[in-house]
């Protein structure tokens, strides 16, 4: 498998709808690791304003799958923990996935989600886990 993880999740992204429609990009990739980010939309809240339950669940689900693309190649989910920490307000949002252990059949992984004010600071919104099996060919 190639190192280039930045330009291989980014043609994978591409070919997910949800994720051109949220408008997510991939910052930065390495082995292991992975950084996303969102653009706020006014679609994408909820009834108070805040980014709905479902893209912050989303965002970590999405960057914790990419770090285990580049140990184990393609995933499936089968566990998602997300713990959410403080309202998703924000011009932007930045999560960053790491892998936690890389087995034969399973992938742990953790992630941090940070909303990005208009100066730039970031704030932690959310973190979670997942664990994630090798997808069968």
């Amino acid at each position: 498998m190639s190192e280039d993880w930045k330009t291989q999740l980014s043609a994978l992204n591409e070919r997910a709808a949800f994720n051109r429609w949220a408008g997510i990009r991939v910052v930065a990739a390495q082995a292991g690791e992975v950084e996303i980010e969102m653009p706020w939309r006014g679609e994408a809240g909820q009834y108070s304003g805040f980014l709905h339950a479902a893209l912050v669940s989303g965002l970590i689900d999405t960057v914790c799958g990419y770090a285990a693309f580049t140990v184990a190649g393609m995933v499936l989910a089968s566990h998602v923990s997300v713990n959410f920490m403080a309202p998703a307000v924000g011009r932007s949002f930045v999560a960053r996935g790491v892998v936690t252990r890389a087995g034969r059949r399973q992938i742990f992984t953790r992630a941090d989600l940070f909303a990005v004010n208009d100066e730039g600071a970031r704030k932690l919104v959310a973190t979670g886990e997942t664990l994630l099996m090798r997808a069968e060919a």
